[in-house]
């Protein structure tokens, strides 16, 4: 007998005081995991809280500003504790100085590697980075110490819009190129004719918080906006008259490409030669972004064909880029040296954000902002680290079988347990299907913290059932379930009866397997990547399959078929090492017996 309960998720209003986990890719075998109130047959219910840090005779601890942060955060910090501003410290300098202090604040130029933690013995237990991103900062390394790393990700967001929108005029009108011109004593205003930007259409390419800043501002100016972004809730776009569209439609219809989405695996160089053949002639380019989601070859080779008419570019795969940069030296390219977040407004604000986050966190507080999570017990990672792995990976895979321009808005997750309801705690395990849903065309660092705040600020909608089984409880979960509703799918064999996107899981031996696609029984471990194939079941086909990877040189680590009926359809999923060609897979989809099939990279 098996009994069932569901629940919506709600909405925490003040998840400060919550404790967290983050991890950007699959948790390594060190990661480490924060506890939550969890209760098995023999122990307890137990909860680890962040306690304030204080020197041991109680004197205020120690905040290193290691870069330029504005008055009032420094102001902030000082009410706090004793800060000390020590600008242009050498690698050695800081490594010395760290042991002395109990967090760190820094900007991008200051890098955070793992000497400066093991120099720290311990005593370090936050780093702040007064801005969005952290490529300079060692999450693994803070992790293994046990220091939280916060970030200050919202205080940019309307100087990095009004950045993008002085680009996009300044481009339209040739400001730039007009001005040196006169500087250099010339006068060719028949040479600096520009373009209008009342009644073109805007395509705002990612619509988070800069992104609808920008869309915002043009419509102000007149222009049709448009938008791109899987996650963008349809009720906030029209609230401000902007219409969301498939990417390939956007790129189809703009005279303007406004870049505001993050670098991820998924972005990295989106628009190549394959996406520039697919715009309209003579579109403008903004990106305040960032450098990689472009390719610079490509952008030049655009320019020169007349596919790209122009191009403002604030930021660069390489930064600062080479002085003989054809792309930088392109006539028809206007240029800033990544000043999207430079103005001073958006540097105190900045300041303010991380000094409170930091504070915060070291007043046993941990912010929404935060990036990583400190150790726990080895018998919590123990019991929960595969399912923890299995729910992030269900959430990247169930989301990969979304077409492109449908869009992810009710999620539904089912966990089926021997245990209790009371003695099953899911927050972890949603704040991982979250993260594996969100995180791979975003860069927010999705945590126990911000999960559900993330998951409703994208308009996501959450319900959890839980499903009581006859048995031992000796394990905490028998599976779990994704489904995606109301959205289009690339795999239309991935639709449950009910037409939902739906992927089901387990841990076996402790390693997490995918044992459901749709209607279809599969049994394939969720390492590397894995192809899905929907085929006519006949002899052969594994064979098939298998010698196309292998002439290839692709590593089949696992392979399952799972059908309805012999000799009637079956899907094939197959596990891979390594990613297969574009031939490859061309090669796979051309076999006659194969009715569709999709890569899904883990």
């Amino acid at each position: 007998m098996s009994a069932a309960a569901s629940s919506t998720i709600s909405i925490a209003t003040n998840p400060l005081k919550t404790l967290s986990l983050s991890s950007r890719s699959p948790l390594p075998p060190s990661i480490s995991l924060l506890p939550f109130p969890s209760r098995t047959l023999n122990n307890p219910r137990r909860r680890l809280i962040l306690v304030a840090c204080t020197a041991g005779d109680g004197s205020k601890p120690t905040i290193l500003v290691a870069e330029k942060l504005g008055e009032a955060g420094v102001k902030l910090l000082e009410g706090f504790a004793n800060v000390d501003c020590s600008y242009n410290m050498t690698p050695e300098e800081l490594n010395t100085k760290i042991s002395l202090c109990d967090a760190l604040i820094v900007r991008s130029g200051t890098k955070v590697g793992r000497e400066v933690f093991e120099s720290s013995r311990g005593r370090l237990k936050v780093v702040g980075r007064a801005g969005v991103g952290i490529d300079n900062v060692d999450l693994s390394a803070a992790t293994e110490f046990g220091c939280l790393v916060v970030n200050a990700p919202t205080a940019n967001t309307i100087a990095a819009a009004e950045h993008g929108i002085a680009l996009l005029a300044s481009m339209a009108r040739n400001v730039a190129q007009s001005d040196a011109s006169v500087k250099a004593g010339e006068w060719k205003r028949n040479k600096y004719v520009g373009v209008s930007l009342v009644g073109k259409t805007l395509a705002v390419m990612g619509f988070g918080k800069v992104g609808t800043e920008v869309a915002r501002r043009a419509k102000g100016l007149g222009m049709r906006v448009i938008a791109h972004d899987p996650y963008a809730p349809a009720d906030r776009a029209h609230a401000i008259g902007v219409e969301l569209v498939s990417f390939d439609e956007a790129l189809a219809t703009a005279d303007f490409i406004s870049l505001h989405m993050p670098l991820t695996p998924a972005t990295n160089k989106i628009l190549n030669d394959e996406t520039f053949a697919k715009m309209k002639k003579g579109v403008r380019i903004v990106n305040v972004a960032r450098g990689g989601v472009i390719d610079e070859d490509a952008l030049v080779r655009a320019l020169d064909a007349g596919i790209v008419a122009q191009a403002a570019l604030d930021v660069f795969t390489k930064e600062p880029p080479a002085k003989d940069s054809p792309l930088v030296q392109h006539e028809r390219v206007t240029v800033t040296p990544h000043l999207g977040a430079s103005t001073m407004e958006a540097q105190e604000g900045v300041a303010i954000e991380i000094a409170e986050a930091v504070v915060g966190a070291l007043n046993g507080e941990l912010a929404a902002t935060a990036v990583n999570a400190p150790m726990v017990s080895a018998e919590v990672l123990t019991e929960l680290k595969p399912y923890v792995i299995l729910a992030e990976k269900l959430g990247r895979l169930a989301v990969q079988l979304v077409a492109g321009g449908s869009g992810v808005k009710n999620v539904k997750i089912s966990y089926t347990s021997a245990r209790a309801t009371d003695d099953l705690d899911t927050r972890l395990l949603r704040a991982m299907i979250t993260k594996g849903i969100i995180e791979p065309i975003s860069d927010v660092y999705v945590n126990l913290v911000n999960a559900d705040f993330t998951a409703k600020q994208r308009g996501l909608r959450l319900s959890e059932e839980r499903v009581l089984l006859d048995g031992s409880p000796e394990n905490p979960l028998e599976t779990i379930t994704v489904q995606l509703g109301n959205v289009e799918s690339k795999f239309a064999s991935s639709l449950s009866e009910s037409g939902e996107v739906k992927v089901e899981g387990r841990v076996k031996d402790g390693i997490p397997h995918l044992t459901k696609v749709g209607s279809f029984e599969v049994d394939v471990t969720l390492e590397g990547s894995i192809i899905l194939c929907r085929q006519v079941d006949q002899p052969g086909m594994i064979g098939t399959v298998g010698s196309i990877l292998g002439e290839s040189n692709v590593n089949v680590n696992f392979m399952s078929v799972g059908r309805i009926a012999p000799r009637k359809q079956a899907i094939m999923a197959i596990g891979v090492d390594d990613q297969p060609s574009k031939e490859t897979l061309k090669k796979i989809g051309e076999i006659p017996a194969i009715e569709e099939f999709v890569f899904l990279k883990l």
